[in-house]
């Protein structure tokens, strides 16, 4: 099975689902143009006409910044109401501010078999869990937040562990820059 069948079998094909992966590539990479949006829509099984992925980013709320390179990329609005946009982030700065909000927000952590529990403050867990999604840990298959708790849910069957080791590691960093 290629890594196209896999993805197309794990996706539904919904709208949901099309505009959540749109979403992901558009906040890991630099898009510069629909047809190669499209183009990385079908490696993933995704095929979509012109005018859906078009009316995808109109209600994306998408639009065309100028990346590091200078030339126009894809963005999308940051969470929580701030106008500003996001683009396509490098893995450090995505790690920097996964490390700094698990030393902010990490209270403890524990594993079983493939799920990390990590705890947080009330109210914060749904922030932590939405930064773990956005981070690149190919380790990581998911989140599942609920007010203090998060749950994270490693591909490795035993991988429970390591995961929770790895963000308790996070928090130490976190505090010993601070």
């Amino acid at each position: 099975m290629t890594r196209a069948q896999s993805s197309a079998a794990a996706m539904p094909a919904t709208k949901t689902a099309r505009q959540a992966r749109v979403s992901a590539l558009l906040t890991s990479r630099a898009v510069r143009s629909q047809a190669e949006l499209a183009t990385l829509l079908a490696d993933d099984g995704l095929v979509v006409g012109q005018a859906t992925l078009s009316r995808d980013l109109v209600e994306l709320r998408a639009v065309r910044v100028r990346g590091k390179d200078g030339a126009l990329i894809y963005a999308l609005p940051k969470e929580g109401g701030d106008r500003s946009v996001h683009a396509a982030s490098s893995q450090e700065l995505l790690d920097t501010r996964l490390i700094r909000l698990c030393g902010e927000l990490l209270v403890a952590a524990e594993a079983s078999a493939n799920i990390a529990v990590l705890r947080t403050p009330p109210g914060a867990a749904n922030f932590l869990a939405l930064a773990i999604d956005h981070s690149v840990m190919p380790s990581i298959l998911g989140t599942i937040a609920g007010d203090d708790t998060v749950m994270v849910i490693s591909r490795d069957p035993n991988g429970g562990a390591d995961v929770a080791e790895r963000f308790l590691q996070f928090a130490a960093e976190s505090s010993a820059g601070a």
